[in-house]
C-alpha cells in the first residue's frame, strides 16, 4: 500500500523524473519541503504548520558521504534503476548518512565496506542488497572523477543457501482455481502469470496493445528484455470472459492499472483467501520449472521469461536435465541387471540359473 502522506503535503514529479514535496493549504503558496526520508523533514514540517519560516538547510560538506549521496542521487545512474530499487537503496543510505553522513567520502574504503557487511552478516540478503548500493554509488564516483579506484572491488558476498520465494505447485493451481472460477481477475492473473511467466511489474501493465492474434509481445520493465509469448485459445477465451476497463487486462476497481506493490498485495491476498501462502514469483518458478522438464533449452527459457543471461535459466535446466539423465542412468543400470536377477522357472527366485550355476562353482 502506497504511504500516506502528512496532512497538507503533496507530492509532485519534475520533468527529471524525480518526486518532490510540498507543503499547500488549499489553493494556498506552496513551500517545498525536504525528502520523507529525510531526518530535516519532520522540523521542516512542522515549522510549515507553525506558519514558521524554515529552518536554513546546514549545506552538506562538498567532501562528505551526505554529498556523495545526493550527488549520486541527482544523476543518470539512478534514474536508471527500477523504482522497487530506489527505496530499497534510499532506505540503506539514509541508514549511512544517519551514522556517518558528515564524514568525508575518502573514508569509503575497502575495509569500510566490509565492516558494513559484517554489521549485516546475521541477515545475508541485507548485506548483499548494502554491498549492491555501494558498489553502484562507488562505480558512479569513480566515472565522475570523485573517487580514484572503487573501494568494493574484492569485497566478498557472504554466501547463503535460499530458495527464494517458494514455487507453486500443480495442485496449488488447482486449489486456487476451484476458489477462483473463470470470470474473476484473480483467475486471469494466475494463468496469465503461467502462462507469459511474468512478472508482477510486468502483469500490472500487459494489455490488449500487447497482443496480436494470440501471441503476445512486450519489452520488460526490469531488463528491457522483449519477450513473445503465444497464448492458448483457452486464456484468450479466458482474457473476453473477465471484465476489465481500457487497454489493461488486470486494473483496479477503478479501471486504472495496479501499482507494482498493490498488485502484490491483491493477489497475495487471493492466494491466501484459497488456503495459499505464496506470490506470484512462486507462479514464475513452476512455469519455469515446467517449461524446463518439458525439454525448453536456456535460450529458450530466457526469450519467454525475459532474462539477459543463461545463468537464471540454467537453474532450471540443470535440474530438468539432472532429473531425465538420472531416469535415463537407472534404466541402464535396470537393464544390465535384468538379465542376472530377473526370477528364471527352474531357479529360486531372484536368481536366473546361470547365476545359481556360477555360485555353485
Amino acid at each position: 500500500m502506497p504511504r500516506k502522506l502528512p496532512l497538507y503535503v503533496v507530492k509532485q514529479k519534475t520533468r527529471h523524473g524525480r518526486v518532490v514535496f510540498y507543503f499547500r493549504i488549499g489553493k494556498g503558496p506552496r513551500t517545498r519541503l525536504p525528502d520523507l526520508n529525510d531526518p530535516t523533514f519532520r522540523k521542516a514540517y512542522e515549522a510549515c504548520l507553525k506558519g514558521e519560516p524554515l529552518p536554513k538547510p546546514g549545506r552538506a560538506d562538498p567532501r562528505s558521504i551526505r554529498w556523495l549521496i545526493d550527488r549520486y542521487k541527482e544523476s543518470g545512474d539512478w534514474m536508471k534503476l527500477s523504482e522497487a530499487t530506489h527505496r530499497q537503496r534510499t532506505n540503506i543510505f539514509k541508514h549511512i548518512s544517519e551514522k556517518a553522513g558528515d564524514m568525508p567520502f575518502s573514508m569509503i574504503t575497502k575495509r569500510a565496506v566490509e565492516n558494513g557487511m559484517e554489521d549485516r552478516s546475521a541477515t545475508p540478503a541485507q548485506a548483499g542488497n548494502y554491498l549492491k548500493a555501494m558498489v553502484g554509488l562507488c562505480k558512479w564516483a569513480v566515472r565522475n572523477g570523485h573517487m580514484d579506484e572503487n573501494p568494493c572491488i574484492g569485497v566478498e558476498k557472504i554466501r547463503f543457501r535460499s530458495d527464494g520465494f517458494p514455487a507453486w505447485t500443480v495442485d496449488d493451481v488447482a486449489r486456487f482455481c476451484s476458489r477462483w472460477p473463470i470470470g474473476t481477475k484473480q483467475r486471469l492473473a494466475l494463468e496469465l502469470a503461467l502462462h507469459t511467466g511474468l512478472r508482477r511489474s510486468d502483469l500490472c501493465r500487459v494489455g490488449r496493445q500487447h497482443l496480436n492474434g494470440n501471441t503476445l509481445t512486450m519489452r520488460t520493465k526490469k531488463t528491457g528484455a522483449q519477450i513473445t509469448v503465444e497464448l492458448p485459445q483457452r486464456v484468450i477465451d479466458l482474457i473476453a470472459a473477465t471484465p476489465s476497463k481500457g487497454l489493461f487486462f488486470l486494473s483496479t476497481e477503478y479501471g486504472t492499472p495496479f501499482s507494482v506493490p498493490g498488485f502484490g498485495n491483491w493477489f497475495g491476498d487471493a492466494a491466501r483467501e484459497a488456503g495459499l501462502e505464496k506470490n506470484t514469483h512462486g507462479l514464475r518458478k513452476l512455469a519455469a520449472t515446467l517449461a524446463a522438464n518439458g525439454g525448453a533449452t536456456a535460450h529458450e527459457l530466457m526469450s519467454q521469461f525475459g532474462w539477459t543471461s543463461s545463468k537464471q535459466a540454467e537453474i532450471y535446466t540443470k535440474g530438468a536435465d539432472r532429473a531425465r539423465l538420472g531416469v535415463k542412468s537407472s534404466r541402464i543400470v535396470s537393464e544390465q541387471l535384468g538379465n542376472v536377477l530377473a526370477p528364471h522357472p527352474t531357479s529360486s527366485e531372484g536368481f536366473s540359473a546361470k547365476s545359481a550355476k556360477i555360485s555353485k562353482s
